[in-house]
């Protein structure tokens, strides 16, 4: 449940007109008084809320939305597939740029429960568990383990890890690299890794991480693709597979003929723009309606267990392979 000016008066042994004045900084209050009041809320993680107020308590039927990139192309489609679920259940949407940032991730969680949000999805995480503990709006998370408290919602990263160790497999790779990002074994998208280990636990495993300028990013794949030499290579994003074959056609390296690549989310812009990417596919549309789906029954009280729901992921063919 959303923190209250009730609750915070009732902590305070205070009247809610005493914690108005307090907040409004109206009229005279002892020094005394505005330290209960104050320790109060920052005791139940109570922020002012201009927004609520306005609405004299009725729901703002507005959800944060936090992700760590949306000019992503996967963020930016799965946004707008929240978005529209969202408005089509009533619900208009404030998007956090967080950028990977845990200052503005720290801030946007701070306008969110000041603006009473009724509920948040996040997508991005620089914070420890306490921060999204704190925030008494119902939250759902996308592909990221926010806390024990929440559910998270993902694709079988696993599953795609093994599918695609197993596309190469079948392939006849023998010289086979995985260029992965920042995630972490305990991360959701870190299985992907897993699962391609659990099918090749002998190939190289390069880390790029997210904070790389392109320009390093690039000289981290032209050295991967000299110096290894892979006949298979799996990126877990497709912007990092996209890289990986300009680089190998500027090398003059043949793809697919001397190297084969799969990438990971199969967006509709891999689809409809670079078809010839072969792909993890995640069931964006889906991910979307289940977070969603979720994050309304938290809303409405519901219990919902704090456990990761994976959705199926599928090949999307190309000519990379």
């Amino acid at each position: 449940m959303v923190t209250k000016l009730t609750d915070v008066a009732k902590l305070a042994g205070v009247s809610p007109t005493t914690v108005s004045r307090v907040i409004n900084r109206k009229g005279y209050l002892s020094e005394k008084t505005i330290q209960k009041v104050t320790a109060a809320m920052k005791e139940l993680g109570y922020k002012p809320n201009n927004l609520a107020r306005s609405l004299q308590g009725k729901s703002a039927k507005l959800v944060g939305l936090i992700f760590p990139n949306i000019s992503h192309i996967f963020y930016a489609e799965l946004i707008e597939y929240l978005e529209q679920e969202l408005f089509n259940k009533g619900y208009k949407t404030i998007i956090c740029n967080s950028q990977q940032d845990p200052v503005k991730e720290r801030e946007y969680l701070e306008m969110l429960a000041a603006n009473q949000v009724d509920g948040i999805i996040s997508g991005s995480h620089n914070l420890g568990i306490t921060d999204y503990n704190r925030v008494g709006a119902p939250i759902v998370a996308f592909d990221r383990n926010l806390s024990p408290e929440i559910p998270v919602v993902s694709s079988d990263n696993y599953a795609g890890g093994v599918l695609a160790a197993q596309t190469l497999q079948q392939s006849h790779c023998q010289t086979i690299v995985m260029i992965t990002g920042n995630d972490d074994s305990s991360s959701p998208t870190g299985l992907r890794r897993t699962g391609f280990s659990s099918i090749l636990p002998d190939a190289h495993y390069i880390n790029l991480s997210s904070d790389y300028s392109p320009i390093r990013k690039e000289m981290e794949i032209k050295r991967i693709l000299k110096e290894i030499k892979p006949d298979g290579l799996f990126a877990s994003d497709d912007l990092t597979a996209i890289l990986v074959i300009k680089i190998a056609k500027e090398l003059g390296i043949a793809v697919p003929q001397e190297l084969k690549v799969i990438g990971y989310d199969g967006t509709t812009f891999i689809e409809n723009y670079v078809p010839q990417l072969t792909t993890i596919k995640q069931p964006i549309q889906d991910i979307a309606k289940l977070t969603v789906e979720l994050l309304l029954n938290k809303i409405e009280g519901q219990e919902i267990p704090a456990t990761t729901y994976s959705l199926p992921i599928s090949l999307l063919p190309g000519k990379s392979i």
